[in-house]
C-alpha cells in the first residue's frame, strides 16, 4: 500500500504545505480508543427527539449494525438529559451526549454514564461553568470534545482575525484554554466548517499546535448526494496526511449511510478494511443487462462478508473482464447469460439469474479454502 506521503505529493503542491506525519495521544472513550496507533473511527449522530427513548434506541442500534463505533445524541432540554440513564443501559455502543449553552445538561449527561461530552465552550457561558464540566468529567473518566464550529463564533474571535479561518483557530485556542489549565487530557478537537478548502487549512493549523485526537468533518454538508462529495472533498486530503482521528460525514438523511460513507471513505484511501468493495461500470450502450438490479443484488449478497475483497459488477462481457483485472472477483452480465471470473479470468458462464448466486458460491469457496 502506498505511504500518504506518496498519496499526498500531488495535493500538497496545489495546497503548498508540509505537513509531517502526526501522532496524536489516545483518549479512552468507554472501551474504544481515538487516536494515537488506533484506526480513524466512524461516527454519527441520532436524528430522533432524544427523550424518545425507544426510537433513540432504535437508531442506535441500526447504526451499532452498520458498523458504527460512537454515537452521539442531542440534549437540548431537562426532558432529553433525564432520557439519556435509560438510553446509556439498554445500549452498548459508546455514547456521546451534545451539549449546547446550559452546562448543568452536561454534568446531567456526565451522571447518566454518557461515555463522552461535545460541547462548544463559547457558548456554555462563563469560564467557571465549563470547569465545572471539566472537573465532573475527570472525576468519572469521561472525554470531552471541544467542538468549534463557524456558524457559532464568539465575536470577539470574528473582531479580532482577519479571516474566517484564523477566527475558528482563536476559538479553539480559547476553548482548550480551561481545558489545560486544568490537566484535562481526555480531549478531542474539532472545528467544522461549510467550506471545504477552509477546512483543510484549518485541520492543517490544528494538527501543527496539538496533540489531541481531532474530529474531522463538514458541518451542514447537505443532501446525500452532495453531502457526501462535499465531505470528501475536504477529508480525503487530510486523511492522505494522516490528519484526522475520527470522521463523520454528516448528511441530510439516514444516518445509517453516513456511517456507509464513512467507511467507503476510509477504505478508498486505504485506511480501513471493511468488507468487500463493490465496483461497478456505468452502463452504456453496450449493456443488455440491468446494471442497476445486478449491483444492488450482489451488495445485498455480499452483506454478510466482513473480509475485505474487490468485486466488480460489469455490464457487458467484451470488455467487462479485461477492465476489472484488478477486482478479486466479478461478473459480467450479456443478454440472458454472463461470466463470472477472478482477477481477469473467466471462471466459468451462468445464466442471468444465476449470476449472483454463483458469485457468491466462487467467493465462499474460495475463502473456505484460504482459511
Amino acid at each position: 500500500m502506498r505511504s500518504w506521503k506518496e498519496n499526498w505529493s500531488g495535493w500538497g503542491q496545489i495546497f503548498s504545505v508540509s505537513v509531517p506525519e502526526r501522532k496524536s495521544i489516545s483518549v479512552k472513550v468507554r472501551n474504544l480508543i481515538v487516536g494515537g496507533v488506533a484506526p480513524v473511527r466512524v461516527q454519527s449522530m441520532t436524528k430522533t427527539n432524544t427523550a424518545d427513548i425507544r426510537a433513540t434506541v432504535r437508531q442506535i442500534q441500526r447504526l451499532a449494525q452498520a458498523g458504527c463505533e460512537l454515537v452521539r445524541v442531542a440534549v437540548p432540554d431537562e426532558n432529553s438529559a433525564a432520557a439519556l440513564s435509560e438510553i446509556r443501559k439498554r445500549v452498548e455502543l459508546p455514547l456521546v451526549a451534545d451539549i449546547h449553552f446550559d452546562y448543568r445538561l452536561a454534568l446531567m449527561a456526565i451522571e447518566a454514564g454518557f461515555d463522552k461530552i461535545r460541547i462548544n465552550p463559547g457558548n456554555i457561558g462563563a469560564r467557571w461553568k465549563v470547569e465545572e464540566i471539566i472537573k465532573a468529567a475527570a472525576d468519572r473518566g469521561v472525554a470531552i470534545r471541544v467542538g468549534v464550529n463557524s456558524g457559532s463564533l464568539p465575536k470577539t474571535c470574528l473582531w479580532q482575525a482577519k479571516s474566517q479561518v484564523e477566527a475558528i483557530l482563536r476559538a479553539v485556542e480559547v476553548g482548550v484554554k480551561p481545558f489545560e489549565k486544568l490537566n484535562f487530557k481526555m480531549l478531542v478537537i474539532s472545528a467544522k466548517t461549510t467550506e471545504t478548502r477552509d477546512l483543510i487549512r484549518v485541520y492543517q493549523r490544528l494538527s501543527r499546535d496539538y496533540v489531541y485526537p481531532l474530529h474531522l468533518g463538514l458541518t451542514e454538508a447537505g443532501p446525500v448526494f452532495e453531502g457526501v462529495i462535499r465531505s470528501i472533498a475536504g477529508m480525503a486530503p487530510l486523511l492522505l496526511q494522516g490528519i484526522g482521528d475520527t470522521i463523520r460525514i454528516s448528511l441530510t438523511g439516514d444516518p445509517v449511510l453516513e456511517v456507509v460513507a464513512g467507511y467507503e471513505l476510509l477504505a478508498a484511501l486505504g485506511l480501513r478494511e471493511y468488507g468487500p468493495l463493490v465496483y461497478s461500470c456505468p452502463g452504456c450502450g453496450r449493456t443488455e443487462i440491468d446494471i442497476n438490479r445486478l449491483v444492488k443484488e450482489t451488495k445485498r449478497a455480499l452483506k454478510g462478508i466482513k473480509v475485505r475483497l474487490k468485486v466488480a459488477v460489469m455490464g457487458c462481457v467484451v470488455n467487462g473482464p479485461g477492465e476489472a483485472r484488478q477486482a478479486d472477483f466479478g461478473i459480467a452480465g450479456g443478454r440472458g447469460r454472463g461470466v463470472i471470473f477472478a482477477r481477469g479470468k473467466v471462471i466459468k458462464t451462468v445464466k442471468e439469474e444465476q449470476l449472483v448466486s454463483e458469485l457468491l458460491n466462487v467467493i465462499k469457496s474460495e475463502l473456505q479454502f484460504m482459511s
